[in-house]
């Protein structure tokens, strides 16, 4: 089982229940903006803590509020990629690369960086700061970044939201390759028709309340 979720996150006066079982390969949290799909995403990072319930990851328990689990976010082992890439700013591509792969130990590192990087197509950007990348560069960069920090599912917010039709065509047949190839749980929210029929193994409806 590649998610095995049942949360309820509190965000202002909302109460956001999601719960949901899949398989294998892409699960896609799907529904309008504003319906919470980025709340159940920080909930599966660590970054926010649920009300109750519990989510566990390829047979790993990360939360579980009954039995008072709830590992930090360094310790999920998940790659997130941003909608708007967030890289660091002051650091090259390169160094934005191994920034998550220095700080794992051998035996978790997923991928090594060559191999990352022919993956992705980005050697000629290594040199680059990421405010002279495209949006397209920025997001194969971030990706990258995610899968160098030793991952053991990825998170995906939205990472097209900001892209033309041709980068974005790029960005999902990359994302189809880590899931092929690669085989982590991926986690990815849209409020996109054409992203969810073209990715999803798995579909999860967030809508807003009544």
């Amino acid at each position: 089982m590649s998610f095995d979720v049942d949360i309820e996150v509190r965000r202002g006066d909302r109460t956001i229940s999601c719960a949901f079982k899949s398989p294998r390969g892409i699960t896609v949290l799907f529904g309008p903006s504003g319906a919470g799909k980025t709340s159940v995403l920080e909930a599966l990072a660590g970054i926010v803590k649920p009300e109750r319930g519990h989510i566990a990851v390829a047979g790993r328990t990360l939360f579980d509020a009954d039995q008072g689990i709830d590992l930090a976010p360094e310790k999920r082992g998940c790659g997130y990629v941003f909608q708007d890439s967030r890289l660091f700013p002051h650091r090259s591509v390169r160094a934005n690369l191994l920034y998550g792969w220095r700080l794992q130990p051998a035996e978790r590192r997923l991928i090594a960086p060559e191999l990352a990087i022919g993956f992705l197509g980005i050697g000629h950007l290594l040199d680059r700061m990421p405010r002279s990348l495209s949006g397209g560069e920025a997001q194969r960069v971030a990706i990258g970044r995610a899968l160098l920090s030793g991952p053991q599912f990825i998170l995906m917010d939205e990472p097209l939201a900001s892209l033309d039709a041709s980068r974005r065509a790029e960005i999902l047949t990359l994302i189809e390759r880590i899931r092929d190839e690669l085989g982590l749980p991926i986690a990815y929210v849209s409020h996109e028709r054409g992203e969810v029929d073209r990715l999803a193994d798995t579909i999860v409806p967030i809508g807003l309340p009544d």
